[in-house]
């Protein structure tokens, strides 16, 4: 399996670390990563399984690493000043707040973490304690982070999702008949108390908003007694279920011949692929992400050219943002250097997707806990197909 090489070849580079060949001072760049290298190969650097078999839970690191090292090999045409050094976070050698510490002694200057909801605050931390913006590329999570100026949520979080969908909703279909569908759960609650409290501050006309509680298991006839054959309804997906969604949508689709509806949906929603299937056709379905790549561009072209000539794979999202990622950072990296954290909003190098880093103050004292990407695209689809983006 040609992935099974790009695995070894991550294995094989010298100290985990890639360099642009350039002479004299380089800028470095950490980027941290799950690719479980100890559970895939032994100690005489074996691979541990078949040729033609892939552990599935290095995936997802190994996925984001391969688009950052397409970005290097970009930048490496360009000899600019630059070292990246890859952290495989699951090594069984190392702990990661053994290879945090390392930011110092390999004198990084900006850390890409893909990290697990147990790591974040590690991450955090170090970024506070050496004076290193730390960018989460991953988790649309703050992780309890407070007064951290080098912490950087790049993943919309919950709240700032639940907000976009509101005043998206206040734009476009302010007059219409809202309903949002939910069930039991301290997610659910949340999502209701994000929608309640931006009901009550935010200064535009507020949105009636009518809360349905179902079960897992709700029929057809529970959802068309909520509906008016007489006037757009739009459903709103108040849970952060899959397959609560899925369900929804499936039956309102059925429903949508005799009721004109249009189901918004949370962020988990971007991941749904089912929704090219026929049981979910005629319904309009909205939903919002921060990463909204057509992949249309030059440079999505070439990688998705590179993944079907040369590794016979179709390179997922995290490709994506592995590239995008490295090489907007890297950019600024080298036009800003050690003023970088004063810098990390800029918008400039734009790769795939437009980023709109803002400060998050806290309402208690006013200060800055973190900097978050509050730049949302919505997508709208109907029939299996992307029919607009906002």
């Amino acid at each position: 399996m040609k992935r099974t090489f790009v695995f070894a070849l991550i294995l094989s580079c010298s100290l985990l670390h890639v360099s642009a060949q350039h002479s004299g001072p380089r800028h470095r760049i950490g980027i941290f990563a799950p690719l479980f290298l100890d559970s895939a190969f032994d100690n005489n650097n074996e691979y541990r399984y078949t040729k033609t078999t892939f552990p599935k839970f290095a995936g997802p690191g190994l996925d984001f690493i391969e688009g950052a090292r397409l970005a290097m090999d970009s930048l490496s045409k360009e000899q600019v000043p630059l070292e990246v050094f890859i952290y495989d976070t699951r090594s069984s050698k190392e702990s990661l707040a053994q290879q945090l510490a390392k930011t110092t002694t390999d004198s990084l200057e900006v850390i890409l973490a893909y990290c697990s909801s147990n790591d974040l605050k590690q991450f955090a931390d170090a970024g506070q304690r050496y004076n290193v913006p730390v960018i989460n590329v991953n988790l649309p999570n703050d992780g309890g982070v407070t007064n951290n100026p080098f912490f950087v949520v790049l993943n919309s979080t919950l709240k700032t999702q639940i907000e976009g969908i509101y005043k998206f909703l206040q734009k476009y279909y302010a007059l219409q008949t809202f309903i949002v569908f939910r069930k039991k759960g301290v997610l659910e609650d949340r999502i209701r108390g994000y929608l309640d409290d931006y009901t009550k501050s935010n200064p535009g006309v507020p949105l009636k908003l009518k809360y349905v509680e179902l079960t897992d298991s709700f029929s057809i006839g529970q959802l068309q007694a909520q509906l008016d054959s007489n006037k757009q309804t739009v459903c709103i997906a108040g849970t952060l279920d899959e397959n609560f969604g899925k369900r929804l949508v499936s039956q309102l689709s059925i429903l949508k011949k005799s009721y004109p509806v249009t189901v918004v949906g949370m962020p988990t929603w971007d991941g749904i692929r089912d929704f090219t299937k026929s049981e979910y056709k005629s319904v309009e379905i909205i939903y919002g992400t921060p990463f909204y790549n057509p992949r249309t561009d030059k440079v999505s072209v070439s990688i998705a050219n590179f993944y079907t000539n040369k590794l016979y794979l179709r390179p997922n999202d995290m490709v994506f943002r592995g590239y995008e990622v490295t090489w907007k950072y890297a950019k600024l990296l080298l036009q800003y250097g050690v003023d970088l954290s004063s810098n990390i909003g800029n918008k400039s190098y734009k790769v795939f997707t437009d980023f709109d880093i803002q400060p998050v103050l806290n309402r208690q004292n006013f200060t800055l806990d973190y900097f978050e990407n509050r730049k949302l695209y919505f997508v709208k689809w109907q029939d299996g197909l992307v029919k607009t983006v906002y």
